[in-house]
């Protein structure tokens, strides 16, 4: 995992190290679950519809925590392509995985503390300012994986 010392905030480097940690974690959750045959519980929710939809939520909303943050502070798109379908999640999800991650480490690298103030409403309609996004996108696939190892467990 690189420093990413070159930050100008210590506040977004963490919380761009901490994504990179769960974002990793809930993967292999993910896989572990795959292996284990584990099934999810019947929803309604197209985010739950299997495991590998699981998977394609928590990679695209990674994305979508980024592409959100660079819109709030009028930086550039951070270029990271969209998730690969879930259709796909098996053979893409690794690729896709180390994209989305390389694609957290520059653009948040100039921003200042004070920036990571500013706030917007976010796509489904809650405030956020960008730290509290960044906090947000650390703790979703943290979430994400808490509920795979607790199927796993259970299973």
């Amino acid at each position: 995992m690189p420093l990413l010392d070159d930050h100008t905030s210590r506040g977004a480097r963490a919380l761009i190290l901490l994504h990179d940690r769960e974002l990793r974690a809930c993967m292999v959750s993910w896989r572990a679950a795959r292996a284990a045959g584990i099934s999810l519980p019947p929803t309604d929710d197209p985010d739950y519809a299997s495991l590998d939809a699981v998977a394609y939520h928590v990679l695209a909303c990674a994305r979508g925590y980024m592409v959100w943050c660079c819109e709030v502070l009028g930086l550039p798109d951070p270029q990271i392509n969209l998730c690969p379908s879930v259709e796909t999640m098996d053979s893409t999800a690794e690729n896709y995985l180390e994209h989305v991650l390389s694609g957290w480490r520059v653009p948040l690298v100039a921003v200042t503390e004070e920036q990571l103030n500013t706030s917007q409403e976010s796509r489904w309609g809650v405030v956020y300012c960008v730290d509290a996004m960044l906090e947000h996108a650390v703790m979703h696939p943290a979430r994400h994986s808490f509920q795979l190892q607790e199927l796993i467990t259970r299973s």
